[in-house]
């Protein structure tokens, strides 16, 4: 991870040189629509107040769980013990972002959609709000944490979201062996290079026209920038948006010429 101030500098470059959020000068018919009915779109998903005073409930508890560290920066057997609390200020997504999140799902209607690192639950359930029934699968490597968000889910009535459980490099194949395809993939489990690279060609082999993938903290660290340039490149990628903390990856093959926005948001 880069340092704060690394990340602050990186930040105010991007706010700097991205385009205008409003979607000014913006050529592509179809980013423009998104900059209109997704970005600026101010309107609080149908069931945020339910979901945000979970939120709220889970940065004040202070239980203590046992979890395996799997992601960048720690070592693959490293078992530490934290409170929830703890977990909630660290993992879980702003609401700003988890507003985000929701909007893209009801805006797009994916069929079928994988989340990569389940935390707490509450971006699944933003995830599964939004999706109308469309099932929802969410990859949680720490058992702990999987049966918290399984009681996060429970106590805000989602029904459409199903935890799978364990590292990633054995239940992503397992999970895609069984779909025809993924509709939206929100990778969000492993800060690293290779991993990441892995889970997004893994995806690839279940995707097509109408997939997209969301990719978090794309300018959290050297390597996941480095993963993010090579994703922009690869010939199946049509579109990218680049919103700073995330970054979307289309496949549509509407464009000509691949074309890569930075969107102020």
């Amino acid at each position: 991870m880069y340092p704060t101030f690394t990340l602050i500098k990186k930040y105010i470059q991007y706010y700097v040189n991205a385009s205008n959020g409003k979607g000014h000068g913006v050529h592509s018919p179809f980013v423009f629509q998104f900059i209109q009915e997704v970005l600026l779109n101010k309107e609080a998903p149908k069931e945020s107040t339910a979901i945000e005073q979970k939120r709220a409930a889970l940065l004040t508890d202070h239980t203590i769980l046992e979890v395996w560290d799997r992601g960048a920066g720690s070592r693959q057997n490293n078992q530490s013990k934290r409170a929830v609390k703890q977990i909630a200020a660290a993992a879980l997504k702003s609401k700003k972002y988890a507003h985000l999140l929701a909007k893209i799902v009801d805006y797009f209607q994916p069929e079928n959609i994988i989340e990569m690192g389940t935390s707490l639950g509450i971006t699944t359930c933003y995830l599964a709000k939004s999706a109308k029934g469309q099932p929802v699968f969410t990859m949680e490597g720490a058992p702990a944490v999987a049966n918290w968000a399984r009681k996060t889910m429970s106590d805000l009535h989602v029904d459409n979201a199903q935890i799978i459980e364990g590292d990633f490099n054995q239940t992503l194949p397992d999970l895609l062996e069984k779909l025809d395809r993924v509709g939206m993939a929100y990778i969000d489990g492993n800060h690293q290079y290779i991993p990441t690279m892995q889970y997004f060609r893994d995806l690839l082999k279940k995707s097509d026209e109408q997939s997209f993938f969301i990719f978090d903290d794309i300018h959290w660290s050297e390597e996941m920038e480095k993963a993010w340039e090579e994703i922009k490149q690869d010939s199946a990628v049509s579109l990218t948006i680049d919103l700073f903390y995330i970054g979307l990856v289309f496949f549509r093959k509407e464009n000509k010429e691949p074309m890569h926005y930075t969107i102020r948001y």
